[in-house]
């Protein structure tokens, strides 16, 4: 019997359901359990922000990743030490069935690149780019919204540092895509990526995709 199978022993799908409708229309619960949304990256920003859609009650996630768990994302990623050298999709993957284990999770442990981004991404309506290197953000974002003229974008950029975290705004740029961060704080030496920015950043995105949902 593995860890999944344990937590659908421990409650029902419909104490859960319950315990949401108290707190927001059955409505509400309805349109986040049939929405879709992929995260692509799942360091500090991916991990936060799939770990935010799980306890919101979105149905259906795509995890996308290449990299295994490492020593250094332990001050800022949702990872423990348990899950070290594990691969991120499956050590993700673990944390949000003991959140949720009736959420519909698909998992691809392979490097993003222009040509596999059909493939991985078609039919997602709403994709979470979550990558560390500004040259990979840039790709994804203008592959998707070039390839997929429905898909709405949602990125992070620039949320290094201990800075003021009122800093970090939402901002729409394209009817597409919407950029969170300040804009300007990127991780250099002296200004490292730190746990309470980058949480901040991924709640800012995981909040903008419940807005989209719900609208």
């Amino acid at each position: 019997m593995n860890a999944h199978t344990d937590m659908k022993k421990m409650i029902t799908k419909e104490e859960l359901d319950r315990a949401f409708d108290e707190r927001f229309p059955p409505v509400i619960r309805e349109k986040l359990q049939q929405a879709s949304v992929a995260v692509a990256g799942l360091g500090g920003l991916g991990s936060n922000i799939a770990v935010s859609l799980a306890r919101s009650g979105i149905g259906r996630l795509l995890l996308v990743d290449f990299d295994v768990v490492d020593v250094t994302n332990l001050n800022r990623q949702m990872y423990t030490i348990p899950h070290l050298g594990m691969p991120k999709t499956e050590a993700l993957r673990e944390i949000l069935e003991r959140i949720n284990p009736w959420l519909d999770i698909e998992a691809q442990q392979v490097r993003v690149t222009p040509e596999n981004i059909p493939a991985l991404f078609e039919g997602w309506p709403i994709v979470c780019e979550a990558f560390d290197r500004p040259d990979q953000k840039a790709m994804l974002i203008s592959t998707l919204l070039r390839r997929f003229p429905d898909t709405i974008v949602v990125s992070g950029n620039g949320m290094a540092g201990m800075g003021d975290a009122n800093d970090i705004v939402t901002r729409q740029k394209l009817t597409r895509l919407y950029v969170c961060g300040d804009d300007t704080t990127e991780s250099v030496p002296g200004a490292g990526l730190m746990a309470p920015r980058v949480a901040v950043c991924a709640g800012h995105q995981a909040n903008k995709v419940l807005q989209l949902i719900t609208a």
